[in-house]
């Protein structure tokens, strides 16, 4: 059988598409059923015939017709000096037909087309996954112009454009809501199966559903650059970055029908037996192997892109089944990236509102990320923020803000009380804290952090039940790293690392270990490129995105250990096709070589296993 190829078009800068990727796959599969309606009818006349004296000549003819791909493909490989598996059926459906052995020539070659045409449709399975998320782009966008909305191919979408989507429409780009609110269903892309709420600053991707109002996106990637082509291109290049263990399988191939070829030429010359010897050619096979593995490999990464994960090709994908260590970034990675306040302490007699209504108050006409933290916890907490009076913003220290005539100070202890607090035991381990006072009166403090991603203990979880470490490494505080790496409980943490020390950790871990770093920052870059594997989170930086091997899509660590799990079941059937094709072609030659096995029984065993370890393989592909 021939390898598994998978070209997907992903078209221009308008709309990943495959127009005509489906043509030469239905030709092979076309000319591999026109061949089996003659295989079938010449051996319908054969059998109903026998002794005629046109049996023979028709028998070579159906097998010459109907064998074309076959043959084809072995004079191929013969002109460019490979050894495969066609050339050796070749030879032996020569064998078989120069000693009158018609039925079991004919046998021989319907069987290898069955076997093609479950091969092709296998991988059209594959295909058809991918060619479900080819027809969810439109082909049209809605596009603000000059103050009016105009409808334009999408290729004349540019970046910045204002783009419409209606409720019921796909989403033609990656980009932000700049207004609008609505509901959409991303799970052709993250995987999730409730649909997201979104409104303005939320961010959309090409390729999903907009499920309730109109959406104005502003659009920041188009064509191949939305994280829809990405996944295309994915499935498109994964047989291209072949993995290493692609080449063992095809070198493996060509060992085995060496194998054969010479464990026929023993038979012959100990037991002057043609028709054992014909046995031994037929019964070997390592197309299990040979396309087993590609189709093995194109299925995970077709699977994994449809679970959230872009893997750049094969070879990462095999790296990735290997790691037993884990490192990640904090901020933007293991955490959400922005602080949030995770506890509010009143002083004694203070009841917690009147701590978070000063604060607010005073961070009323505040831009800093604590401002916003705080004034989004008043918010969730149904504490209505009032603008004060006066306001005025001490940098690295604090705010000072009037209401009522009460003076309200928000910021560290030299700010607010010059250092004279009560002990706050409370604070220990605090990323940051701001002490609050109102009319000279300590209320109370808010303790900010940067919180963990809500999946992020189980993810983590989760690896320790694969055997894999984990690591935290990063440039934050030690107290802030400790809190983090406790609630989480990872193996073990190193803070207040600049970029290089982070690389260097890395290499040196990389040495003991196969490592998967994964990170979100400019300043992860390096350390993604020096792991075993590089993860990305679908939200960080262009150039993380772009040193990585796999990206996130959706952000979701919990998919992270997904597509760990896939790459070890893909090991694991892999593994399979080799170790069983080796069982099988061992007993069967010594079977065939003692005289057991008849051609048409070592036929029969040689496609049975063929195709056991393609629909082994195909378990992996997406439906």
């Amino acid at each position: 059988m021939t390898r598994v190829a998978v070209p997907v078009e992903t078209g221009t800068a308008d709309v990943p598409r495959a127009p005509e990727h489906h043509r030469a796959r239905v030709d092979r599969i076309d000319l591999a059923r026109i061949g089996l309606l003659c295989m079938a009818a010449a051996m319908v006349w054969a059998m109903a015939s026998r002794g005629d004296r046109y049996a023979v000549p028709l028998g070579v003819v159906a097998t010459i017709v109907g064998g074309y791909p076959i043959l084809k493909e072995a004079f191929d490989n013969l002109i460019e000096r490979r050894m495969t598996m066609e050339l050796s059926m070749t030879i032996a459906l020569v064998s078989a037909l120069a000693i009158q052995e018609v039925l079991t020539a004919l046998l021989i070659a319907a069987f290898v087309l069955v076997a093609e045409i479950l091969e092709r449709l296998t991988v059209s399975r594959g295909r058809t996954a991918i060619g479900r998320l080819l027809d969810l782009m439109p082909r049209m966008a809605h596009v603000r112009r000059n103050a009016a909305l105009v409808e334009v191919p999408i290729s004349q979408v540019q970046r910045g454009d204002n783009v419409l989507v209606r409720p019921g429409g796909r989403i033609p780009v990656d980009g932000v809501v700049v207004d609008g609110e609505s509901v959409v269903d991303q799970a052709t892309i993250t995987g999730e199966s409730m649909p997201a709420d979104k409104r303005a600053g939320s961010r959309v991707f090409a390729g999903t559903l907009n499920q309730s109002g109109a959406l104005e996106i502003r659009a920041e990637r188009l064509g191949r650059d939305t994280t829809y082509g990405q996944i295309i291109e994915a499935v498109e290049h994964a047989g291209e970055r072949r993995a290493p263990i692609q080449k063992i399988a095809d070198r493996l191939a060509g060992y085995i029908v060496y194998v054969a070829v010479a464990g026929a030429v023993a038979t012959f010359l100990i037991t002057r037996d043609v028709r054992s010897t014909i046995a031994v050619v037929i019964v070997a096979g390592a197309c299990g192997v040979a396309a087993g593995t590609p189709l093995a490999i194109l299925g995970a990464v077709g699977r994994a892109a449809r679970f959230g994960a872009i893997i750049k090709g094969g070879i990462h994908l095999e790296a990735l089944w290997s790691i037993d260590a884990v490192v990640f970034d904090k901020t933007g990675t293991i955490t959400l990236g922005e602080v949030r306040v995770t506890g509010v302490h009143p002083a004694r007699g203070v009841a917690v509102r009147d701590v978070v209504d000063a604060a607010a108050t005073a961070e009323y006409r505040s831009e800093h990320p604590i401002g916003r933290a705080i004034l989004q916890y008043a918010a969730a907490h149904g504490i209505a923020a009032r603008e004060p009076t006066r306001f005025a913003y001490s940098v690295g220290q604090g705010v000072r803000a009037w209401r009522d005539g009460e003076e309200i100070l928000v910021g560290n202890s030299t700010f607010v009380t010059a250092g004279r607090l009560p002990d706050h035991s409370e604070h220990a381990g605090a990323s940051t804290v701001v002490f609050v006072m109102r009319s000279e009166r300590y209320l109370g403090s808010i303790v900010i952090a940067d919180v963990p991603r809500p999946e992020a203990r189980r993810a983590i979880t989760a690896l320790r039940s694969l055997g894999v470490k984990t690591y935290l490494l990063t440039g934050d505080s030690r107290a802030a790293t400790e809190r983090i790496a406790r609630d989480l409980a990872v193996d073990d943490f190193e803070a207040d690392l600049l970029p290089d020390a982070k690389v260097a950790r890395v290499r040196a871990l990389a040495t003991k270990r196969r490592v998967a770093m994964v990170g979100d920052g400019v300043n992860d870059a390096p350390a993604l490129a020096a792991a075993t594997v590089g993860i990305a989170m679908g939200s960080g930086t262009d150039v993380a995105r772009e040193t990585a091997d796999i990206v996130l899509i959706g952000n979701d660590l919990l998919k992270f250990v997904d597509t760990v799990q896939i790459a070890r079941r893909t090991r694991r059937i892999v593994l399979q096709n080799f170790w069983g094709t080796l069982l099988v072609d061992a007993v069967g030659i010594g079977l065939a070589a003692a005289g057991v096995l008849a051609p048409l029984a070592a036929a029969v065993i040689h496609v049975s296993s063929e195709m056991a370890f393609i629909l082994n393989s195909s378990r992996l592909v997406p439906r």
